[in-house]
Formats: C-alpha cells, structure tokens, sequence
C-alpha cells in the first residue's frame, strides 16, 4: 500500500490567540482530486496553509509524500487566493510562468529547451498560448488567475494545491482552470483544492471534506447546495472576503 500524498493527524494551528484548527485530520492519496469545502471564516484555507507550513501547527502533524521532515517543495504547485499576477510585476506571462520553474532548475542555470517546453505547454493548458508575450499587467483577472496556475503546472508538480482558484473570475477562465485540471489529474497529478463553490470544477471531485468553525463536519460526497446557493440564478462568479495570503511566489 502506498503512502498518502497528503497525511494530517490531529492538526491545531491559529493566528495570535485565535484557534482557527481544532484536531483536523486529513489523509489524500496519490490521483485524488479532493476538495476542501466550507464557508469563509471556517479554517479551510489555514488548513491547507498548515498543510504546506506556512502556518506552524501547535499541536498534531502533517506528513508530505511519506516524509515528516519535508523539504523537496518543487514537488507541490501552490496557488494561493486570487492576488493579481501583475500587481507590480513588469514581466510578460511567459516570464511569470517560466518562473515557476526555478525551485527545480535552480537558480543560476539558464532556462533551456526543456523549460521553454514546460512553459508553452503550461500556457496551453490554460489557455494562454497566445498572450505568452504580452505584459502579465494587460491581462484580466482571471487570466491573471490562469498565468498564476500555469505558473504552477509549469515546474511539473506531483501535488497541485489550489486555495480557491475560482473566486470572482470569469466563467471562460473557471472553464479553462477544470479543463487543466482535468489533463493535470489524468496525467497522475493529485489535486487539494480549496472552495467556497465548485462551478465546473466539480465533476473533477474524486472527494470533499466540508469544514465547519475549524474541525471536518463531513467527509465523502460533494453534498448539495442548500440556500441561495441551491438558486439556479445564483450567480458564481463573486469575490469572497479575503484570509491571509503569502506573497505571490507561494511557498
């Protein structure tokens, strides 16, 4: 039997005095698309921040590919909540995406065929392939949303983690993030994915866990939308209120 991708035992994490984790416990196998569901405020973010330890636990453990002592990060794609690629960043899309590949390539060698490969194809899975020359600026927001996932998909990860990919973009860029994702998840790629809703995204769903005032309040199916999110109108495309985020690099 092959070890989780993913392994939380018991996890307690929060900021300053406020426990936002209480006891969490998650495993994700290798091929799994598994989403982390809740509402905003529920921990369902910090949860994957703690996952990647950008925030410390204070109690529990997390486990990455096996390995209590994890260090080798090229092997995980990280997006964070929506930032804005071109906030301050005079670079084209191709340059953005090919910086993605640096925690593998290393730093001081000079990007070669194979990286430039990496980039087209990471480009065309989201597509945008044609806008690789442009200012990342000139994008919209949700291509600027795209460039930052194929940034990721770029440095050819074993695990994909996505902190709510979809908020407030536009339904032509949702389409392009569950068509990626579908190719990344058929390559063997495992996804942890953080939403509110899941659009498109959810026939891609192997798994969810809904969490709820910090602890799992289900794990299994994706249950059914219940309130004005169960409206047929309900309009899915909104922003959400912003939790702490990194920096655009990620981890």
């Amino acid at each position: 039997m092959t070890e989780p991708v993913v392994e939380v035992r018991d996890a307690v994490a929060g900021y300053d005095d406020r426990l936002v984790l209480r006891g969490v416990s998650l495993s994700v196998d290798r091929g799994e698309v598994v989403a982390i569901l809740g509402a905003n405020g529920s921990g369902k973010s910090t949860l994957v921040r703690a996952i990647l330890r950008l925030v410390p636990l204070s109690g529990g453990s997390v486990t990455l590919f096996g390995d209590p002592r994890f260090r080798s990060w090229e092997r995980i794609g990280y997006v964070p909540q929506r930032i804005g690629a071109g906030a301050g960043v005079p670079a084209t899309v191709a340059e953005v995406v090919g910086s993605g590949l640096v925690a593998r390539r290393g730093v001081l060698r000079v990007p070669g065929r194979r990286d430039r490969a990496a980039v087209a194809a990471a480009l065309d899975a989201v597509g945008l392939a044609d806008r690789a020359r442009d200012p990342v600026a000139s994008l919209s927001g949700g291509q600027q949303q795209r460039t930052l996932i194929a940034r990721a998909l770029a440095g050819r990860p074993e695990l994909l983690v996505l902190d709510e990919p979809t908020a407030g973009v536009d339904a032509a860029s949702q389409a392009a993030f569950a068509a990626a994702l579908e190719s990344f998840a058929a390559g063997g790629g495992t996804v942890l994915l953080v939403a509110h809703e899941l659009g498109p995204l959810k026939p891609l769903i192997s798994r969810c866990v809904v969490v709820h005032e910090g602890e799992i309040a289900h794990r299994g199916p994706v249950p059914a939308p219940a309130g004005h999110h169960a409206d047929p109108d309900h309009d899915h495309v909104h922003p959400h209120a912003p939790e702490q985020t990194p920096g655009m690099w990620g981890a």
